[in-house]
């Protein structure tokens, strides 16, 4: 029996990448899992990996309120709740200062803030007493990264989310707590550095570079969500885990 059995998840963003690993996880630790993408084809295959009788794909946009609704309104028919809150949809891109648009900025803080904020509130009403919720942020929020800026900025508003949550939700019994991944080897990573060359050459300094000598999976970061959605992390309210090779920590 797994240490999820018979309760209810959410895994926004959970078609590909680190979302996916985290719902294939969740589920074989006994959670039924709803997940959502922007993209309908790779939602399907994704709830075809991670098993249909064990997964409900819902597509949209967590930037969309309506989308969200409808989510939220698939959740509620089925009538258990809401144990496990993954808010992990994001989006990112390389952009220096001098060329930030408005355009730009308004998309990393459409998805990354204003998105993940209101994947949460939408949720309360569901959230049965005890539930966790596990915001993905990511180190790029405690670095200076070069042309990174906007993107860095909405991921510290996660982060400080947590905090507030933890407290706001606590009489509930609510644990709200982070997950910051780096350089974990996903599509969407290799797609925010533009093309196939330039993102192997940045692979190649991070080999270079991380203690750990690779780049991480997203098993890896899925694992330590796992954790968090657990009674194994009842005690583990308002944190940040790394899940970064050490990159951060050494």
């Amino acid at each position: 029996m797994g240490q999820l059995e018979g309760k209810t998840a959410v895994v926004t963003g959970g078609s590909t990448g680190i979302g996916l690993a985290t719902a294939v996880r969740l589920a074989d630790e006994g959670a039924h899992v709803f997940v959502t993408g922007r993209r309908e084809a790779e939602l399907e295959a994704a709830v075809k990996t991670i098993g249909p009788e064990r997964a409900t794909g819902v597509a949209g946009d967590i930037a969309e309120p309506a989308d969200l609704d409808r989510l939220y309104d698939a959740v509620r028919a089925r009538g258990n709740g809401l144990d496990v809150l993954v808010a992990n949809a994001a989006v990112g891109s390389f952009v220096s200062l001098e060329q930030t648009t408005e355009q730009h900025f308004d998309q990393m803080f459409g998805v990354n803030v204003r998105g993940t904020l209101f994947t949460v509130q939408k949720a309360l009403p569901l959230l049965n007493d005890g539930a966790s919720v596990i915001l993905v942020g990511s180190t790029a929020a405690d670095r200076g990264v070069a042309a990174f800026g906007a993107y860095a900025a909405s991921k510290a508003a996660v982060r400080s989310f947590a905090r507030t949550w933890s407290t706001e939700l606590k009489d509930r019994g609510i644990r709200v707590n982070v997950v910051s991944p780096a350089w974990i080897e996903t599509p969407g990573g290799t797609a925010a550095f533009g093309d196939e060359e330039t993102a192997r050459a940045v692979k190649e300094n991070v080999v270079a570079t991380v203690p750990k000598g690779r780049m991480g999976r997203p098993d890896e970061a899925a694992a330590v969500v796992a954790f968090l959605a657990s009674e194994e992390s009842s005690y583990v309210v308002g944190a940040n885990l790394y899940v970064d090779g050490g990159a951060n920590q050494i």
